[in-house]
């Protein structure tokens, strides 16, 4: 059944090689009680071992029914553990923290057993050894010679071939000795139990068999196999297999063992969980309110189409051009917009304004149209004079919230980098963006060499002249064109002159995107414009070929826009305002926005500006730069949380060694071990979580108490169930990630140095 032969094992500390087991050759019955007797370190317990395949040895051979050992691997030595091997030791090495009927179920545990058929064999094993009584006791709660037979009933619960008693009887008194002894005596008639001890009269008092060792080497046999008593069963392995739940509740029976530890640890570890879960409820709650006032107030904020329109993306691209942001210099640097450009140019055609007009009349509540001067506006330059289209380039006037007074916005939005803030009609203000640009185009208009940066003092006093309608068409029958002569036109003394006489830019809080970059004057040049040209003969003689009605019915289309133009306005619109009803109708009208843009191409599309969105997603990238920044400090307590529990996680393995060479001894695998372990950090992470959210969700109420007195929101703070279970989750990720390292520390300990650990 089991031979051993010409068995070597060596050990060496340092330079020196002590030989425990030099060539034993051994053969053992089926059935009989053999007793190893010898001083100590003549290899006994190592003997003992290698044949239970805790240890393995160096040369030789161990055949067990026929098979050889030489080549197992880790996991057949494993499943031979559990199968054919019963540990009976000299300590017991119980595992504490279960109770004996789980100690005894153990090994079967291991082998797959039923639930059922296991407590049924556990029970069986434990009233042949007299204990039924006491299943439900802790081993700390027996005596001696009680958690000795618990031992050996947990060596025949899983009904192993062999069993292998170390000094089984070393701690007893002489009286349980006996009692051991003869229990022991009764499983050898159908089991072989090889036993080693120090005493003689217990070995021939009991045993069947006595083998004498010295030095690593047999000196004596009392009862040899004869070769022809050699048996010739076959030996198949059934491997074994600790299951999640097994590991779970080792892991839990323990850690009820050092329940105010663990809490500790699980309350230290939800701390960082607690943060973060704190900053996104308020992330959460805020984005919520956000979205609130969006619905309710920034709904009625309208979606605005004009002619120019800042391409957000592209602005972004052309801030990536190496040029120094809000430098400290006194030149110009030109921009070509066509190469890179942030500007786009909408075309509002008849079709386009006709496409808006049919908006569904429930949807948009209502549409405005606002049409722009038309000024006639001549520069001169090296190259001669030029008109400066205002519908193309970057003139306009300055909004409202930037002019009127000299303690004007300008002053607070704005630095002015050359020259003064405009106060008259006839004063123009040059603004450049955050890079000191400004289009190329334009300044080719203005008569500067764009070639190279413009200094503030050639721009400042640059003039430009404002024709009247008046001087600027020319009759034709009854309909007028603009003259061909600009420079006759420039030098005409009816013109009104205008001088740039300052240099802007807009301060770092305020958005550059805005689009505030170009020539910017006064509403007092377009009141004045306006007022000339209703009065000019151009206008009043149009006016009387069209039936003399400016607004009426009667006035024809062509004539309409050409009187419209005289007057010194677009006949089609430069900025549309489309009113919405509420934010679910400002969906439907973006979706039929962007409907017409569909198949077009770039240049032709129609860029809008939903101030609502731009407004609530400004908000909501503030508020998540802010939760990202504090998601990040808090995250370093999650880091230190799962070093911790790596930490007390290697703590528990020191605790736990010699548990970890009973289950070994037991058959358990080193992924068994590794997987009590990772349970056990499973419990804290899951634990550490569960309590981070609860502590979260309590504080929730006295800090939506704080916020409502300060700012009169309700429920600001809300916590996300998604956002909880994700935390959870991470939490159990850290925590397995920090209980790793020990976990597969524990799973490479020698069980033979584990089992010795005190």
């Amino acid at each position: 059944m089991l031979s051993l032969k010409k068995i070597k094992k060596s050990y060496k500390t340092g330079d020196f090689i002590q030989h425990a087991l030099k060539g034993v050759s051994l053969q053992f019955r089926k059935n009989e009680f053999v007793a190893i007797l010898g001083p100590s370190g003549s290899g006994k317990t190592t003997l003992l071992n290698i044949i239970g395949g805790l240890d393995r040895y160096d040369e030789g051979n161990l055949i067990i029914n026929n098979r050889e050992t030489k080549n197992f691997k880790d996991s057949e030595w494993d499943a031979y553990r559990n199968n054919c091997i019963g540990f009976i030791f000299q300590s017991y090495n119980l595992i504490g923290h279960i109770d004996v009927l789980a100690n005894v179920e153990m090994g079967m545990t291991l082998s797959g057993v039923s639930s059922k058929e296991r407590r049924k064999k556990a029970l069986e094993v434990l009233d042949r050894v007299g204990l039924s009584e006491h299943a439900h006791k802790r081993p700390n709660q027996l005596s001696g010679g009680q958690m000795q037979r618990v031992a050996i009933a947990r060596a025949l619960a899983n009904d192993p071939d062999i069993i292998l008693a170390d000094e089984p009887t070393g701690a007893l008194d002489s009286k349980t000795s006996v009692q051991i002894m003869e229990l022991i005596q009764e499983i050898a008639k159908d089991k072989l139990v090889i036993m080693v001890t120090h005493n003689p009269e217990l070995a021939h008092t009991y045993a069947t068999r006595i083998i004498e060792m010295k030095d690593g080497e047999i000196l004596s046999d009392s009862n040899p196999l004869k070769e022809k008593e050699e048996n010739s069963e076959d030996y198949t392995i059934k491997k074994t297999s600790m299951g999640f739940l097994t590991s779970l509740k080792l892991s839990l029976n323990n850690i009820r063992t050092k329940k105010g530890r663990t809490i500790l640890t699980a309350f230290a570890s939800s701390i960082g969980i607690v943060g973060i879960a704190l900053i996104l409820s308020l992330s959460n709650g805020f984005d919520q309110q956000i979205s609130k006032f969006e619905g309710n107030t920034l709904s009625t904020f309208p979606v605005i189409v004009q002619r120019q329109s800042v391409d957000l993306e592209q602005f972004m691209q052309s801030l990536e051009d190496g040029l120094e942001e809000y430098p400290d210099t006194s030149y110009v640097i030109p921009l070509d917009e066509e190469a890179n450009s942030s500007v786009h140019q909408n075309v509002l055609n008849e079709d386009y304004v006709q496409y808006i007009e049919n908006l569904s009349s429930a949807d948009a509540s209502g549409i405005n149209y606002s049409y722009a001067v038309a000024l006639n506006l001549l520069a001169k330059g090296s190259d001669g004079v030029s008109l400066l289209n205002t519908n193309e380039l970057d003139i306009s006037s300055l909004p409202h919230s930037l002019q009127d007074s000299e303690t004007s916005l300008v002053q607070e939005q704005m630095d002015i980098l050359a020259g003064n803030v405009p106060t008259e009609k006839d004063e123009l203000l040059l603004v450049v963006d955050s890079k000191n640009r400004v289009s190329k185009a334009l300044l080719d208009d203005l008569g500067f060499d764009t070639e190279t940066s413009i200094d503030f003092d050639s721009i400042l006093g640059k003039e430009i002249k404002v024709a009247f309608n008046d001087d600027y068409y020319k009759a034709v029958g009854n309909y007028f064109v603009p003259t061909n002569d600009l420079n006759a036109l420039y030098d005409n003394e009816n013109n009104l002159t205008l001088k740039i006489v300052g240099v802007a830019r807009l301060k770092e809080d305020y958005a550059d995107y805005l689009g505030y970059r170009g020539l910017y004057y006064t509403n007092d040049l377009i009141d004045y414009v306006i007022r000339q040209n209703e009065n000019s003969q151009v206008v009043q003689k149009q006016l009387s070929v069209n039936y003399n009605v400016l607004s009426g019915e009667q006035l024809n289309e062509e004539g309409k826009e050409t009187v419209l133009d005289y007057l010194g306005y677009q006949s089609l619109p430069y900025v549309i305002y489309i009113y919405t009803n509420d934010f679910d109708s400002k969906e439907r009208i973006i979706t039929y926005l962007d409907d017409y843009n569909k198949d077009k191409a770039e240049e032709d599309q129609i860029v809008y500006l939903d101030q609502a969105d731009m407004i609530s997603s400004l908000s909501g990238n503030i508020m998540d730069g802010v939760t990202i920044v504090l998601i990040a400090f808090s995250s370093i307590s999650l880091v230190v949380s799962s070093i911790m529990i790596g930490i007390i996680m290697y703590i528990s393995v020191l605790e736990r060694t010699k548990e970890i060479g009973i289950l070994r001894s037991l058959g358990a695998r080193k992924k068994d071990i590794s997987r009590v372990f990772n349970s056990e950090t499973f419990i804290i992470g899951l634990a550490s979580g569960l309590i981070g959210i609860l502590i979260a969700w309590v504080l929730l109420f006295p800090i939506n108490h704080l916020l409502y007195d300060l700012t009169e929101l309700k429920n600001v703070a809300v916590m996300n169930p998604i956002h909880a279970l994700i935390l959870i989750i991470i939490s159990l990720i850290l925590t397995l990630i920090g209980g790793w390292i020990p976990a597969k520390l524990a799973s490479k300990k020698d069980p033979v140095v584990a089992l010795r650990t005190e």
